[in-house]
């Protein structure tokens, strides 16, 4: 009995901690750290994607956001594929299908990977069966759009099956959309890190993502779910569609966030910070901390937003938006003023 007890009880304190942050997480007492500006070069076209750490202030690591197609779960029991959603990529289900003929996507239903990250909520879903110790394939053929590069240029059409995941391997085929040589694949999993990333243009995995505990915020472009007024016949209907937006999603790994739109950003306490309910959303920063007004083509930025932040050192940072502009003018430069509580 203490076999099957003690997995299950892992299981359900892993799912506990997906919500949110006891009120009374304790943290060694420290001195209140300086207030520090960062300004994120994303640049003028958002081309990078930008890990950066609030414990030391730095970028991690950056790369341009085109490098990667999909991304492999590291962990343990993880089987998730996911998107590269700062491209606009999306995928439709074909079924149990031939790899390698020609197939196109007229009328087939695109899928996106939902922008916070719920792990229930991927385009690519559940590709598997478990068979032993195994996961093995549905053999479904899923349509891969890899979206569009910085300048609006489509990327490619691609089909792929998820083979199996055996020893900590994914293993996997892919071909082109339109038909033809078929190649294979293999992602081994690395605990580190959250995802590990192949792109299919060069079949081959691409270090993109830096280790778990060396960061907590991705400043990034992610494909979300906006909502536009549809006239029907029983009035205006808000209807979701899919938009490329600019933001900052968090670490998956044990980052949170509050966000605080009441107090202000100067007299923030830790006190205050360890009352607060904490959710670990990837979007909960997103983009909405700066505004664009269609008239001027200008973005300003809506500073009475704090965010506070409790980083994968367990410290508590608050965090706002002072700028998007560089000095230069050229738009794509976030501006961000924090503190560690």
């Amino acid at each position: 009995m203490m076999r099957t007890a003690l997995p299950v009880y892992i299981f359900l304190l892993c799912l506990s901690l997906q919500s949110c942050f006891k009120k009374d997480d304790k943290v060694t007492p420290h001195p209140v750290g300086d207030l520090l500006t960062d300004t994120i070069p994303m640049t003028q076209d958002y081309r990078y994607q930008i890990y950066f750490s609030l414990d030391s202030g730095k970028i991690v690591s950056m790369n341009i956001k085109t490098l990667y197609d999909l991304g492999f779960e590291c962990s343990g029991e993880g089987w998730h594929v996911i998107l590269n959603t700062s491209n606009f990529m999306k995928v439709a289900d074909l079924g149990n299908v031939t790899l390698g003929q020609a197939y196109d996507t007229t009328g087939m239903k695109l899928r996106f990977d939902k922008s916070d990250g719920n792990p229930d909520s991927t385009a690519i879903g559940t590709w598997f069966s478990i068979t032993g110790k195994d996961t093995v394939s549905n053999n479904h053929v899923y349509a891969v759009s890899r979206g569009l590069d910085e300048a609006g240029n489509p990327l490619g059409l691609y089909q792929v099956v998820f083979d199996s995941l055996k020893n900590r391997s994914f293993y996997f085929r892919y071909a082109l959309l339109g038909g033809g040589p078929v190649s294979s694949g293999v992602v081994s999993k690395d605990p580190g890190i959250n995802f590990k990333f192949f792109s299919l243009k060069t079949g081959t995995v691409v270090p993109t993502e830096p280790p778990r505990q060396s960061y907590d915020l991705l400043f990034t472009q992610y494909t979300t779910l906006l909502f536009k007024g549809v006239q029907t016949p029983a009035g205006i209907t808000q209807t979701p569609y899919p938009y490329l937006v600019t933001g900052v999603l968090l670490n998956r790994h044990l980052v949170g966030v509050a966000v605080d739109s009441t107090n202000d950003f100067f007299t923030i306490t830790r006190d205050q910070a360890r009352t607060m309910n904490y959710t670990r959303a990837l979007d909960a920063i997103g983009w909405e901390w700066k505004e664009y007004n269609f008239e001027t083509g200008v973005y300003t930025i809506r500073p009475d937003i704090c965010y506070v932040i409790r980083g994968v050192s367990g410290f508590y940072f608050k965090l706002r938006f002072i700028g998007f502009y560089n000095k230069d003018g050229l738009k794509g430069y976030p501006m961000i003023e924090y503190q560690r509580l």
